[in-house]
C-alpha cells in the first residue's frame, strides 16, 4: 500500500478529481493550503499589478493498494498539467498496514468496501 499526496493548483481540482475517479480511486481527502516557491503570482488592483509569495494550493490524500500507484500518479499528472510553474508535486510513501476501525479488517482489503 502507498499514501499518495498531491499538490496541485486549486483550478485542476475538478480535473483531478474526475481522472482519479475514472482509474479507481473513489475516496480521498483534501484541504486548501498555502505556500511559498518559486512561482510569483501578481494581483491587479486599480491598474497596479501587486506581486505575491503565498500561493493558494489544495493537497489531495489518499492510501491505494500497489497495483493502483501507477494508474493515480499518471490520472494526477496529465489532469493537473497546466505546463506552467507552479503545477504542484506528488509524494508517496509506504504503508506498513491499515485498519477498518467498523470491522477490524486489516491490510489493503481494509482500503475498499467489498461488494
Amino acid at each position: 500500500m502507498k499514501k499518495i499526496e498531491a499538490i496541485i493548483r486549486i483550478s485542476q481540482f475538478e480535473e483531478v478529481c474526475e481522472a482519479l475517479h475514472e482509474v479507481g480511486i473513489d475516496f480521498f481527502t483534501y484541504w486548501d493550503v498555502t505556500g511559498v516557491g518559486n512561482e510569483k503570482s501578481g494581483a491587479i488592483y486599480r491598474a497596479t499589478v501587486y506581486e505575491t509569495r503565498l500561493i493558494p494550493r489544495r493537497v489531495i490524500t489518499f492510501v491505494c493498494r500497489d497495483q493502483f500507484v501507477e494508474a493515480a500518479l499518471d490520472a494526477i499528472c496529465i489532469s493537473a498539467r497546466t505546463g506552467e510553474l507552479g503545477d504542484g508535486k506528488i509524494f508517496i510513501s509506504p504503508i506498513d498496514d491499515s485498519v477498518r476501525i467498523r470491522t477490524g479488517e486489516k491490510g489493503p482489503e481494509s482500503l475498499y468496501i467489498k461488494d
